[in-house]
């Protein structure tokens, strides 16, 4: 919703001190817009000096408060995950019929399960690509915060795909324990398998790499996930060395060892996608968010302050206190200024709700008095 002041584009409509900012900068969502709710002029000033200021502040720090720059910033960071995506759907697909051929030739046990974890773990660029596409959506009436959690769903979709090839996996390894059958072109199964971890650990990296940039937990999850697959196709070796030695067991027994790894990788993946379920975000972050906040000068203290993620991109809820005797233009600049710092601070943040609380008068008065009843507390 662009609007426009000599300095910085905004709709001003009435409001109180709580209010929301969506500052554009890159890679914020789209269609969040720049949303204000006030009743009067912009804090950045209207004089020469502060124009200079303003102008010489974004130059060092830069970021856009227009929607339309807002955009495109965000599709590039979503393009990016879908980038990553389709190339590590091509790579394992490629690398999963190449080992089914394999399979097909050999009967192994052990790269059958790597098989199928490979197809699965290519699959799950699905759920994920469709995610990151409906996060570029505009949020709407319903969905007032966008649709940036549907990378959150899809976390949970890559997590039942890991719990279904491990039990798959370890079913069929049971199975050729009860039922053992000899192994043959092992020379082809030792390529296959070397393949398999090549295809996986380039997969892993593009996906660890991209989704640390980006800030999506998915996508690191389904990294560490392949990263994990890599080694176990490296253990196929050792059911195609045990089976040229004549053990038969061998490769049945490498299979279910391939599904304790699953199950070691499933456990990491779940922490991340759990963490990021219930809005936890790394401390350091609001450590950051606090020494920012009370370094805005007329900030008293901080009162409150809340973060989450939202797809990739983070919210800010905090509550500043300030001098009592602020008139209402000063303390929305004031709340202004805050979350301009903290924009700045805080690179993946993509708007901040801020408060002002007035400092506890000497009479004792509790300017929140009247909510004291609904405390949960």
């Amino acid at each position: 919703m662009p609007e426009t002041t000599p300095d910085h584009p905004h709709d001003h409509r009435e409001h109180e001190h709580e209010h929301e900012h969506r500052h554009a900068h890159p890679g914020s969502e789209p269609g969040s817009g720049h949303a204000h709710a006030h009743s009067h002029a912009h804090p950045h000033g209207t004089g020469r000096r502060s124009r200079i200021r303003h102008v010489v502040t974004h130059a060092l720090a830069p970021h856009s408060h227009e929607a339309s720059d807002r955009i495109d910033p965000t599709m590039e960071a979503s393009a990016d995950g879908m980038r990553t995506l389709w190339v590590s759907l091509a790579i394992l697909g490629t690398t999963t019929v190449l080992q089914a051929f394999v399979v097909v030739l050999s009967g192994s046990v052990a790269l059958l399960g790597d098989t199928v974890h490979n197809g699965a773990d290519a699959l799950t660029a699905v759920p994920l690509g469709i995610a990151f596409v409906l996060g570029r959506r505009a949020a709407t009436r319903r969905f007032t915060y966008g649709y940036g959690r549907a990378e959150d769903v899809a976390g949970i979709i890559v997590l039942v795909t890991i719990v279904a090839s491990c039990v798959f996996t370890a079913w069929t390894a049971i199975d050729r324990l009860s039922h053992p059958r000899e192994m043959s072109h092992l020379p082809t199964v030792a390529v296959a398998a070397v393949v398999g971890f090549v295809g996986n650990e380039w997969v892993a990296r593009l996906r660890i790499r991209t989704g640390r940039r980006i800030g999506s937990a998915a996508l690191v999850a389904d990294g560490l996930h392949a990263r994990t697959d890599g080694f176990t196709s490296l253990a196929v070796l050792l059911g195609a060395a045990g089976a040229a030695l004549g053990w038969t067991s061998a490769d049945p027994i490498v299979g279910l060892l391939i599904t304790l790894a699953i199950l070691a990788v499933l456990k990491d993946a779940t922490r991340e996608v759990f963490r990021r379920l219930m809005d936890a975000v790394d401390p350091a972050l609001v450590d950051t968010a606090e020494r920012t906040v009370r370094a805005v000068p007329g900030v008293l203290e901080v009162g409150e302050l809340r973060m989450r993620w939202i797809g990739h991109r983070l919210r800010a809820e905090v509550a500043v206190i300030v001098d009592a005797n602020l008139d209402l233009r000063s303390a929305h600049g004031l709340a202004v200024a805050t979350e301009h710092a903290l924009l700045h601070a805080l690179p993946r943040l993509d708007a901040a709700l801020v408060h002002t609380d007035p400092a506890t008068p000497t009479d004792g008065h509790d300017p929140h008095a009247a909510l004291a009843h609904h405390s949960r507390t």
